[in-house]
């Protein structure tokens, strides 16, 4: 009796990598896929955008809201050209925007540098953190526009009252992501460090604050926005020139489309500066693997 022999299946020959052409073919398809949702977005964005301008016209034309309390896009842009080719009542438009512009970058650098130094040594420090909580507690706790009312009493109507506010208005922001982020920093990192004879000044330098990066660099987008917010409430309540004053003059007119007209300067202004800000968040953090 003869056995049957056993033969072997030819393996499937799968290959081990796609060749040049298949990649860059796969590359392509990808990159227009992105293009492809990046144009819809823009698209619906502007769609949006197109529709509630639109319909807010609409509604103001045909008295179903009352043009003279909530203006119209039409009056809104009226005013805009109106500010930029005659100026405005406290004088060029744009010497309003440096003035509101200038105070909110300082007081952003100032609490932004004073926030992250004080994160990072409290963070690092229990006993200084145990000693300052409750005081960062009843300060943060100050209703900002009481503290702006004492700022404009005490340093006057000029920049440096508003540049005060800016700088609170930032700090705690800032303050408390550095804060978390150096005491969210891997231990285990740390205690490698140590063991190989880092200093605390070198752990500190090259674990904790690279790991708190994205923390603080996360809280730079906000405290922008804080801080150009700080400075026109400063403004609004007592300044002799800025957008802040600004908005007050034509709230105090009833000039609706005056108040929208300045809202919408500010708005121009944080997203440029929230774009500056991104980019200078992806130079810094190269390393970060892209969010999907």
């Amino acid at each position: 009796m003869t056995t049957p022999s056993t033969t072997t299946p030819t393996a499937a020959v799968l290959p081990t990598s796609l060749s040049d052409a298949a990649l860059a073919r796969e590359s392509e398809v990808a990159q227009a896929a992105i293009r492809g949702r990046r144009r819809m977005i823009i698209g619906l964005r502007l769609a949006v955008l197109v529709i509630a301008l639109g319909g807010w016209e609409i509604a103001a034309r045909l008295k179903w809201i009352d043009p003279f309390f909530y203006s119209m896009p039409s009056m809104i842009y009226d005013q805009l050209v109106e500010w930029m080719r005659d100026g405005t009542s406290q004088g060029s438009l744009w010497m309003q925007v440096a003035v509101t512009l200038e105070e909110t970058v300082i007081g952003f650098l100032i609490g932004s540098i004073a926030g992250v130094l004080c994160g990072i040594v409290l963070g690092r420090n229990k006993l200084l953190s145990d000693v300052f909580s409750l005081y960062i507690q009843i300060a943060n706790s100050i209703p900002r526009v009481v503290l702006g009312s004492i700022f404009v009493i005490a340093l006057g109507l000029g920049m440096a009252s508003k540049v005060a506010l800016a700088v609170v208005m930032v700090f705690f922001v800032v303050f408390g992501n550095a804060f978390q982020g150096v005491r969210e920093a891997d231990k285990y990192m740390i205690a490698n460090a140590q063991i190989l004879g880092a200093s605390p000044r070198q752990v500190t330098m090259s674990v904790v604050i690279p790991s708190a990066m994205s923390w603080i660099l996360a809280s730079l987008h906000v405290s922008f926005g804080f801080a150009l917010v700080g400075a026109v409430v400063g403004e609004f309540l007592g300044a002799k020139e800025g957008i802040g004053l600004l908005i007050s003059t034509a709230q105090g007119a009833f000039n609706a489309s005056g108040v929208f007209a300045a809202m919408i300067v500010l708005a121009v202004v944080a997203l440029a500066a929230d774009f500056l800000l991104s980019s200078l968040e992806k130079r810094l953090l190269k390393w970060r693997p892209a969010a999907f």
